[in-house]
C-alpha cells in the first residue's frame, strides 16, 4: 500500500493547475468558475479511474474494450436523381408515379403541366421517397415508359452532419452557461450585457438547428426529378407515288395559305394606306382651295410674236450727202 501512496498525492496538484488555467482562460465569475472546475474535477475523476483500471492487472473492463469492434458512424448521404420518360399517356402515367411514391412513404412536391404547339402534353415533377425505397421507386419510374434520361447523384454530407451536430451541443452549453450568470447578475449593466450575449447566442443555435434539419431532411428524403412527355404520333406512310388527288389537296392547300399571306398582308397596310387617302382629301378639298393663287404674268414681246422692221428707203428719196451733185 505504501507503494501506491506517491501516485495518488499528484493527482490533486494536477487537478489545481489545470482548474487554474482554465479559470485564467475564460475568466468568468466566481460561481461559473465553481462550476467549471467541479465539472473538471469530475472528468479528471473519471479520467484517473479509467487509467487506474487499465493499469490494474486482470481487469475484465480493459479486456472488454479491446475486444469490443469499433463503433462506425453511420454515412449521411444526399441522394437526386433526374428521369425523362417518354410515355403515351402523361396523366395515367403520373397517377402511377404518384401512387408509387405515396406507397413507398414518401410525398409529391412541386408539379409543372405544359403543352406544345402540336398538343403534346409535358410534366415535370419533384418526387421525395425515403432512402430506404430509392432504389426500388427509380426502377419503376424508368420502366413506366421509354426512358430518354436519366442522371443520378449522390453527396456525402456525414462531415457537415458531425461538425453541426458538434456546435450545436457547444452552442447549449454556452447558452446555459449564460443564464447561470443571469441568475447570479446582481447589477443592471451586467444583466443587460448577458442579454444581448444571450440572444446572439441563442440566434446563433437556431441557425444551426434550421441546419441541422435541413441536412436531415435531405439526408433522409432522395428527391426524384420525373419528366414525362406524350409520345408523337407517327403518320402511316402510303405507298406509291403521289396522284392527282395528292396534287390537288398540295396545291389547294398552298393556295389557300398565299390567300392567308395575302390577307395578313393587306390587313398590314390597310391602317397606313387609309391614313394616306384621308391626308390627300383633306389636302384636296380643304387645304389646297384656300391657298391664294398667283396673278398671271403679263404677255412679252416673244409671247405676241416678232416686231416689224422698218424697211430702208430708196436712193432717191434720200437727202444728197454735201458736195455732192446731183
Amino acid at each position: 500500500m505504501r507503494t501506491r501512496r506517491p501516485v495518488r498525492h499528484p493527482v490533486p496538484a494536477l487537478s489545481a493547475l489545470l482548474l487554474a488555467a482554465a479559470l485564467a482562460l475564460t475568466g468568468c465569475s466566481a460561481g461559473d468558475d465553481a462550476s467549471g472546475g467541479s465539472g473538471s474535477a469530475a472528468d479528471k475523476g473519471a479520467a484517473g479511474s479509467a487509467v487506474s483500471g487499465e493499469a490494474a492487472p486482470g481487469g475484465t473492463g480493459s479486456d472488454a474494450k479491446a475486444t469490443a469492434p469499433p463503433k462506425l458512424t453511420p454515412n449521411h448521404i444526399i441522394r437526386t436523381a433526374s428521369l425523362t420518360v417518354q410515355v403515351k399517356d402523361v396523366p395515367k402515367a403520373l397517377d402511377q408515379a404518384r401512387t408509387g411514391v405515396e406507397n413507398a412513404g414518401g410525398y409529391v412536391g412541386n408539379e409543372t403541366t405544359t403543352r406544345d404547339s402540336e398538343g403534346r402534353e409535358r410534366t415535370r415533377v419533384v418526387l421525395r421517397v425515403p432512402v430506404e425505397k430509392y432504389d426500388e421507386v427509380l426502377a419503376g419510374l424508368e420502366g413506366s415508359g421509354k426512358l430518354l434520361d436519366r442522371s443520378a447523384k449522390a453527396e456525402d454530407v456525414t462531415d457537415q452532419v458531425v461538425d453541426v451536430e458538434s456546435r450545436i451541443r457547444t452552442q447549449r452549453a454556452s447558452v446555459a452557461r449564460i443564464r447561470e450568470l443571469m441568475d447570479q447578475a446582481t447589477k443592471l449593466s451586467d444583466v443587460v450585457t448577458l442579454e444581448g450575449e444571450l440572444s446572439t447566442r441563442q440566434a446563433d443555435l437556431e441557425a444551426l438547428l434550421a441546419r441541422q434539419k435541413s441536412l436531415k431532411d435531405r439526408t433522409s428524403l432522395a428527391t426524384i426529378t420525373l419528366s414525362l412527355s406524350e409520345t408523337p404520333v407517327k403518320k402511316e406512310a402510303k405507298d406509291g407515288d403521289p396522284g392527282f388527288v395528292d396534287a390537288l389537296a398540295g396545291g389547294w392547300s398552298a393556295f389557300v395559305t398565299m390567300l392567308r399571306w395575302l390577307a395578313v398582308a393587306f390587313g398590314a397596310v390597310l391602317p397606313f394606306a387609309a391614313v394616306a387617302a384621308l391626308l390627300v382629301w383633306l389636302w384636296l378639298r380643304v387645304v389646297r382651295p384656300r391657298l391664294p393663287r398667283r396673278p398671271a404674268p403679263a404677255p412679252t414681246a416673244t409671247a405676241l410674236g416678232p416686231l416689224p422692221t422698218a424697211r430702208p428707203a430708196p436712193e432717191s428719196a434720200q437727202p444728197g450727202r454735201p458736195g455732192e451733185r446731183d
